[in-house]
């Protein structure tokens, strides 16, 4: 627990919260003065016992549970960030997930520019696996000359004829990811319809019932055949847009030709 940044982050953010738009009424008089919500009031605002906000705010709380701090995340409308922040200070561990069920569906539009300046094929998506956007060597890619809707689709059900060894070099890897996306967002419609889509596939069911631990392609290399370029291997360089956990921001390095590393590829370290 760090009891300093947790004090600092709560006080200033609660400081921002008017009592009067939660029905409240600022106290007057010989009372208390400083602005925001009161740590009395945030106690009624989240149904809790009072003295429990002021234990949370002050350090003393040891190890609060999940769900105080999502309620006192969500009163203070905190970000993602912020509520990432608020279970480290607060837990020494990262939230078992989003605060909101709408993150990862919606990226900050600078991220357009920023796809559309690379010069390797580019896209993000968001946490259905959604294109939001994409750069014109991307679009190269595919064999219609335009970018897929989803990209888990793609690789899964649509796109069999490009990914070069599909049934061993992409379903055993992507597959993983599908089952662990539904297992933190079981009510994504969009992913669980793709994984009805799989478990009708004859080709793609077997794959999918038999599993893996593979779920994060940052620094692969797969095999696959370009529109134009033909035959070759796409490394994937993958980061979060720290905004919309669950979105991903995809660079593939594509290369001509035979695989030309042999097992894991290097590590960059500092000196």
């Amino acid at each position: 627990m760090n009891k300093q940044a947790l004090n600092r982050l709560l006080k200033d953010r609660r400081a921002l919260i008017a009592p009067e738009t939660h029905g409240l009424t600022r106290p007057t008089g010989q009372g208390r003065r400083a602005p925001g919500l009161s740590q009395h009031q945030v106690d009624q605002l989240i149904d809790r016992s009072i003295g429990t906000y002021h234990r949370l705010e002050s350090g003393a709380y040891p190890n609060p549970p999940v769900d105080l701090l999502r309620h006192v995340a969500s009163l203070f409308v905190f970000n993602e960030q912020e509520w990432i922040s608020l279970c480290r200070y607060a837990r020494g561990e990262d939230p078992p997930g989003p605060l909101y069920d709408t993150s990862g569906h919606a990226v900050p539009i600078a991220w357009e520019d920023a796809v559309a300046g690379c010069g390797h094929m580019a896209y993000v998506t968001d946490a259905s696996w959604n294109i939001l956007t994409c750069n014109t060597l991307f679009h190269q890619l595919f064999d219609t000359g335009r970018a897929p809707a989803n990209t888990m689709r793609w690789m899964l059900l649509d796109g069999r004829e490009q990914l070069t060894d599909w049934a061993t070099a992409w379903a055993p890897l992507v597959m993983p990811q599908l089952q662990a996306a539904l297992a933190q967002r079981p009510d994504d419609k969009v992913l669980r319809q793709i994984e009805n889509e799989v478990l009708d596939d004859p080709a793609a069911r077997p794959l999918y019932e038999v599993g893996g631990a593979s779920i994060h392609p940052d620094g692969d290399e797969r095999p696959i055949r370009h529109s134009t370029e033909g035959p070759g291997w796409v490394t994937m360089c993958v980061a979060q847009p720290l905004a919309a956990p669950g979105s991903r921001f995809m660079i593939l390095v594509f290369r001509q030709g035979p695989r030309r590393t042999v097992g894991r590829p290097p590590m960059l370290q500092a000196d």
